[in-house]
């Protein structure tokens, strides 16, 4: 009596386990989360309004470049997208993190912010479907020689976390 107890008891928290296993599962979804009728997209050269020149393009291929690994949305030409994803560079910006331990006033540690608005519009009715201001890219680099080179090699990093962050703004909106 006491096996037949205990192998019942055994059965009822298996269930139990797997009944609450399940549950956290809802609401999850597999694939996009996209409205549906957009499924191609269009992404023209940012426009950049941060006054370091040059950025755009760097930040534009990552962004197509991410969409592209994302899988979510397919790169069209603007003829065939379903929505246009318009980018402005609204603040670009290096900020020390660690000074020189002999130097207070000189820094060997920063940090590089991009910072973007964004409108995902719908081309068959011009309706705005997502519209975020401050999604914001980042990447920390300690400098080895003059800032200027430091800033090239890492400006490549930064766009590439800004483009994950505009992907995750676009695909998971919804």
């Amino acid at each position: 009596m006491k096996t037949s107890s205990l192998n019942m008891l055994a059965s009822v928290a298996c269930g139990l386990t797997v009944l609450l296993s399940l549950s956290g599962c809802t609401g999850y979804t597999v694939g996009s989360t996209l409205p549906p009728g957009i499924a191609t997209i269009y992404i023209p050269t940012f426009t950049n309004l941060s006054g370091e020149p040059q950025l755009e393009s760097e930040t534009t291929n990552a962004a197509i470049s991410e969409f592209q690994k994302d899988g979510s949305l397919r790169i069209v030409s603007e003829a065939q997208a379903d929505a246009v994803l318009e980018v402005t560079i609204t603040d670009y910006k290096i900020v020390p993190l660690r000074f020189e331990q002999d130097n207070p006033t000189s820094s060997n540690e920063y940090r590089m912010f991009l910072t973007v608005k964004l409108v995902l519009t719908r081309t068959k009715d011009g309706e705005v479907v997502v519209k975020r201001e401050g999604v914001e890219g980042n990447k920390t680099f300690t400098r080895s020689g003059s800032l200027s080179a430091a800033k090239q090699a890492i400006l490549p990093e930064a766009a590439r976390d800004l483009a994950h962050k505009i992907v995750v703004s676009v695909a998971e909106y919804w």
